[in-house]
């Protein structure tokens, strides 16, 4: 596996119950933001106005989540600066799988596993990434931090 993104995000009182402690559906959430930003840092990188609403345009491409499993290890608090660390497990012509790790300074929250498929944006049907794309999710060594 080769790290391909780390995002940060500040929990907000939104994120948390009453006594301050987040959500567990909002680690999905944080872990989609880490995924958007990382595909605009793909699109960036391949000159196109480094925007993944582009790169779909573009590409004529949309990923959407086909699966994902959560492994909840400790909980993230009111004010807590999280990491998002993204990294490609399996990456194939018509899929990808992350695996995403949410953590707190040298602690592990939560760890996700997430397939995503890549469909056609017109005929919602499956469709292949293309081989440029394939090969910037495989990218050994790329890594953004935000």
């Amino acid at each position: 596996m080769s790290l391909i993104h780390r995002y940060y995000q500040r929990v907000y009182y939104s994120d948390t119950d009453c006594g301050g402690i987040v959500y567990h559906a909002r680690y999905l959430d944080f872990a989609e933001h880490a995924r958007t930003e990382m595909l605009r840092q793909i699109a960036s990188d391949h000159q196109i106005e480094g925007s993944g609403t582009n790169l779909f345009e573009s590409l004529n491409l949309l990923f959407v989540v086909k699966s994902v499993s959560c492994d909840y290890q400790s909980p993230a608090y009111l004010d807590d600066l999280l990491e998002v660390e993204t990294t490609a497990l399996s990456v194939k012509r018509f899929s990808l799988t992350f695996v995403q790790t949410v953590k707190r300074g040298t602690d592990t929250l939560c760890v996700m596993k997430v397939k995503v498929g890549a469909i056609d944006a017109k005929t919602l049907r499956p469709t292949p990434m293309g081989e440029h794309l394939v090969a910037a999710f495989s990218s050994e060594g790329h890594e953004e931090e935000q």
